[in-house]
């Protein structure tokens, strides 16, 4: 199984993104914002951002992989078709499993999950 997520699953094009800010639907909880909206394509697309003053490149780049491993290890109960972008704001320092709680909370909040 892959262990990673594939280049079409990363949202990359600035002009995607911000489709995505500004038709998208927001939805916030804990230190996590998530912009979601729909891409017209078979397979769901995500990015990752971290605000500029999250601690510094080691901390911010332990939460993209963290989120990118919540995202690739839940794919399966994520609905196809959408586009999200979540946005990292400094906050407490929660364990892996509580980020998994507060993530999969968010994306049931924004309708992503599937009824399966």
């Amino acid at each position: 199984m892959r262990k990673s997520l594939t280049k079409k699953q990363i949202l990359r094009l600035k002009t995607d993104i911000d489709r995505t800010f500004k038709a998208g639907k927001r939805y916030s909880l804990s230190c996590f914002k998530l912009f979601v909206a729909e891409n017209g394509l078979p397979y769901s697309r995500m990015i990752v951002i971290p605000v500029r003053h999250y601690g510094n490149s080691v901390c911010r780049n332990r939460i993209r992989r963290q989120v990118r491993e919540i995202w690739r290890t839940n794919q399966q109960k994520i609905k196809s078709g959408l586009d999200c972008v979540i946005i990292v704001h400094p906050g407490e320092e929660l364990p892996y499993s509580s980020k998994e709680e507060i993530l999969l909370s968010l994306f049931g909040r924004g309708g992503m999950l599937a009824d399966r």
